[in-house]
């Protein structure tokens, strides 16, 4: 992680601040302007935890504040602690440290073992931009807070940052969706990660979600998470990456196409290739399309690349999709509040009745993909290969990325969707 302190700006300066607000309600705005009462609070959090007073968020102080990045602390038993006293000290229920801790016997803490007590407050944030690092915060707190929700790494970025897969239920009915194959329509990406967090919370307590028992989803089917194909990408955009070598050579690239404003418009990954126009689903007629419109070489967006599959994030999704083999699939970009369902004359079996339902619980339209954007895209290629249905889901409305004032309009349209989704093959 980049060492933050005054003067520093961005969404890891936003993480930074509601960090410290979780650990000590600091009442910081996440402005993602590490000002004076930012540094105030830091000093007051180093000082309380026994560090380096100095102001400055460096890996010692990002240690110590992990606990409030990833919403769970390692409680190291000590003489006369009990699972009562534990959930007293930390401020939370003696039900959420059982869940985080399957198998633990009560009765016979190990003196020196550890355990995990979730911290009060939800791990996914909606409220501020995100960043890989937030990414890879919530794909280690949700897992540790909920093992039965299991995390895993199904390739990585140009950048080397992991393709993380969060894995739900134990049902042989398995679908996947991914999100933020575009870089500017990251909103997607806390759309998931909520969704993950709350279903995982109706499981755990025994509740619903969207009128459905989690536990009976969980029974039924696998639900495979994807939620951030493009890390590098997302970074860019929100400012975490604002400087060396490729946020320079983006710019560089960004500055052949004046009209797309830098890093706003951009949708590639950070080589400039558009990651979902990359897979073997008439690849050839997308290059076409795009090149007539003067998309030859690494742009913002809309370049294919070289061929198909040559960029990690779609090669990992492509290798990861083939070995689960799912029934369905999600993929959400932004935005329009449109479902496309077919890949040119592919229809798969109840493709279009499952689009339907879709449309009915969230109020978006059935629309068939315009031909300019029809082809190499990771729903075309699943449909093509498979015959099974996939979907683009486009939410919200305006210009990407979209605002979070969207968010949680677009969560609420898309719970139905979500929920539905993984049962509607069945």
């Amino acid at each position: 992680m980049k060492i933050l302190k005054y003067g520093s700006t961005g969404p890891n300066v936003q993480l930074l601040q509601l960090a410290l607000n979780r650990a000590q309600n600091a009442l910081l705005d996440t402005d993602g302007v590490f000002g004076e009462r930012t540094r105030n609070a830091l000093i007051r959090f180093q000082a309380e935890n026994g560090l380096s007073a100095d102001g400055i968020a460096g890996p010692q102080t990002q240690a110590a504040l992990r606990p409030w990045y990833t919403g769970v602390y390692m409680h190291r038993v000590r003489q006369g602690d009990t699972l009562w006293s534990i959930s007293r000290m930390h401020g939370v229920s003696l039900e959420s440290i059982v869940a985080a801790n399957p198998g633990i016997d009560p009765a016979n803490l190990v003196l020196g073992s550890t355990v995990k007590v979730p911290l009060p407050f939800s791990v996914v944030p909606t409220d501020i931009d995100w960043s890989s690092e937030l990414v890879a915060y919530c794909a280690e707190g949700l897992p540790a807070r909920y093992p039965f929700l299991k995390s895993s790494v199904i390739g990585s970025s140009v950048m080397g940052k992991p393709l993380y897969a969060l894995s739900f239920g134990t049902g042989a009915n398995r679908v996947v969706y991914n999100a933020s194959h575009h870089a500017n329509e990251w909103i997607c990406t806390p759309m998931l990660f909520k969704y993950i967090e709350e279903l995982c919370r109706a499981y755990a307590s025994g509740g619903v979600i969207f009128g459905q028992s989690a536990a009976e989803l969980y029974r039924l089917s696998t639900v495979i998470f994807v939620p951030a194909v493009n890390p590098d990408g997302i970074d860019l955009v929100t400012g975490a990456i604002c400087e060396g070598e490729y946020f320079d050579a983006a710019r560089r690239i960004a500055a052949r196409y004046p009209s797309i404003p830098f890093p706003s418009g951009w949708k590639a990954n950070i080589r400039g290739v558009d990651l979902n126009l990359q897979y073997p689903a008439g690849w050839e007629t997308a290059r076409d399309n795009k090149f007539a419109l003067g998309f030859v070489s690494p742009a913002p967006a809309d370049y294919v690349g070289s061929a198909p599959l040559v960029a990690s994030e779609s090669r990992a999704m492509y290798d990861f999709t083939m070995s689960v083999s799912p029934a369905l699939t999600l993929s959400y970009h932004s935005q329009g509040r449109v479902i496309y369902w077919r890949y040119t004359d592919y229809e798969p079996p109840r493709s279009r009745q499952i689009a339907e339902a879709f449309a009915a619980v969230s109020g978006y339209s059935v629309e068939d993909t315009p031909y300019a954007s029809g082809f190499a895209g990771y729903k075309d290629w699943f449909i093509q290969n498979f015959n099974r249905p996939g979907y683009t889901i486009e939410v919200g409305l305006g210009t990407n990325p979209l605002p979070l004032s969207q968010f949680d309009g677009i969560y609420s349209e898309n719970l139905g969707i979500l929920t539905y989704g993984a049962l509607a093959t069945l």
